[in-house]
């Protein structure tokens, strides 16, 4: 059955897309009740896909596994890397993908783990400094007091002096906190929760999930008690994901600038994350992976989930975790059990394809039709441009016009008139120029020859 579904989805691409959504969300799709030829069709594939899906997904070819957060069920991994069950997908994996709420949040919730610095109070001011006043010609700084040595008249205080203190200096009282609305806390990790489950923007994190079973990767209880690195690393490379872990080992560089200095040495980037329910070893097991990090479920948080406010963290949720989102963030019908009230946020349109619902037979059937503008618009046209609408205001300005272009052509024929009389005299004027310098050459002649 995983060849055929194979088939269907590279045959079917776009019928198996919209069935798979139909199969976990009946009410967002078209139904197989509906009275259309292409509702037809897809309630047909939809009913053929859901008999492909009641049998083992394990051999889902990658097309299909890495639209995940599609499918009601999700493969349980045991810690050998073979599937030990299935789970259902929590609903907080629906939550609309808010980029710009994420960044915005975790701009703000990383300044809270900041701690105050400040220059000195007296810092630059520890000289006894006066200004000379004005009429010595010098500048009206402090200077410092005394004499018999280089530093003495010397300018004090101010920034621009050797010794002095800096520009506005640095305060312990500034305001290093942020306080973030908890609803906007809230909707960033469940926005980030959703980016994880989506294999684009795991991929396009630099996280190597290429080995993975599919994503969100669910791992076996057993996971739970595994204390040993060795043990811990055989698990994630059962899982296809050790490939990050080394990934991150191998990028462990000496940090660059003064914070070799500051308790901060070494760079490196960031790994698996994963998340558990019940302490029996794990946190020993796994904290000494490089890049690996461990968070409980009860305390997912958005520098956890989308470290640097960039979504798309790889988690690796023990499956006892998993089954709990629900329980911490609530579904659709059921409000969380630990957030008073609180519900994941939803999409405003379950169904973003406007065309689609605009050009359905059920709207198509309903709107009245399309209203006909008959309103004429005129042109308004400039009477000092367009001589018909001057004729429309003005009558008389035909025979004005008329008398103008007679005026026009009887000007354009007596300036002819000038320009041919012009060029008749001109013509005659070389004329007798050519003749008298004809004369006065035979008579230079005649005077030669005596």
């Amino acid at each position: 059955m995983g060849d055929c579904r194979g088939v269907l989805s590279f045959a079917f691409p776009h019928l198996f897309r919209e069935c798979a959504r139909v199969h976990r969300y009946p009410s967002w799709g078209l139904l197989s009740s509906g009275t259309g030829s292409s509702e037809k069709r897809i309630g047909v594939f939809a009913f053929i896909v859901r008999l492909c899906t009641t049998f083992s997904l394990s051999h889902l070819p990658t097309f299909f596994i890495y639209k995940m957060a599609t499918r009601a069920q999700v493969n349980v991994f045991g810690t050998d890397g073979k599937q030990s069950g299935t789970a259902t997908m929590p609903f907080v994996f629906s939550s609309p993908i808010r980029p710009d709420v994420v960044n915005f949040v975790h701009t703000n919730v990383a300044k809270n783990r900041r701690q105050a610095y400040a220059v000195a109070v007296n810092a630059g001011h520890q000289h006894s400094a006066h200004s000379w006043g004005t009429g010595r010609a010098v500048s009206r700084i402090p200077r410092v007091s005394g004499g018999g040595t280089h530093r003495a008249g010397q300018g004090a205080f101010g920034n621009m002096c050797r010794g002095g203190r800096m520009f506005a200096p640095t305060k312990f009282y500034r305001k290093w906190q942020r306080r973030v609305p908890v609803g906007s806390r809230r909707y960033a990790v469940c926005s980030a929760l959703a980016a994880s489950a989506l294999p684009a923007l795991v991929t396009a994190r630099g996280h190597r999930i290429s080995g993975a079973g599919e994503i969100p990767l669910v791992v076996d209880d057993a996971c739970e008690s595994i204390n040993k690195t060795s043990q811990a690393y055989k698990v994630l490379q059962a899982l296809g994901v050790s490939a990050d872990v080394d990934k991150a080992r191998d990028s462990r560089k000496v940090r660059a600038g003064k914070g070799k200095m500051r308790n901060k040495r070494f760079t490196q980037r960031r790994g698996p994350l994963v998340v558990y329910n019940n302490a029996n070893g794990i946190q020993l097991g796994f904290r000494n992976l490089p890049g690996v990090e461990l968070c409980h479920v009860d305390r997912l948080n958005l520098l956890t989930l989308a470290p640097g406010g960039h979504l798309g963290r790889l988690c690796v949720f023990t499956k006892s975790a998993f089954e709990k989102l629900d329980q911490i963030f609530g579904t659709a019908s059921n409000t969380s059990e630990s957030k008073t009230g609180f519900r994941p946020p939803q999409h405003i349109m379950s169904n973003s394809d406007l065309a689609r619902l605009i050009n359905s037979d059920e709207v198509q059937s309903v709107v009245r039709p399309a209203k006909r503008n008959d309103a004429k618009f005129v042109l308004k046209k400039n009477p000092l441009k367009n001589l018909g609408a001057m004729i429309k205001l003005n009558p008389y300005a035909i025979v004005l016009r008329r008398a103008e272009l007679r005026k026009e052509e009887a000007a354009a024929k007596k300036s002819d008139a000038i320009k041919q009389q012009r060029l008749k005299v001109a013509a005659a004027k070389k004329a007798r120029k050519v003749g008298s310098t004809k004369f006065y050459k035979s008579m230079a002649r005649a005077e030669d020859r005596f």
